[in-house]
């Protein structure tokens, strides 16, 4: 049979800066966590709209 690994989505305890949002993103999908940081902060002063999502995504995911 295979074996289905299933990836979470949470907020890292070990790479964080501010709450682990972005640490955690990248820790799931295997990316590098300056690349999500950058593109978290170009959405946060592009559009304004990157700070809701941030802080909704703060207070709903879980730390891992």
């Amino acid at each position: 049979m295979n074996q289905i690994t299933q990836r979470r989505l949470h907020r890292s305890t070990r790479d964080r800066m501010l709450a682990g949002v972005c640490g955690g993103i990248a820790e799931t999908y295997d990316l590098d966590p300056g690349l999500v940081r950058l593109l978290t902060t170009v959405a946060m002063l592009g559009t304004g709209f990157g700070w809701v999502v941030y802080l909704v995504a703060m207070v709903i995911l879980p730390e891992e």
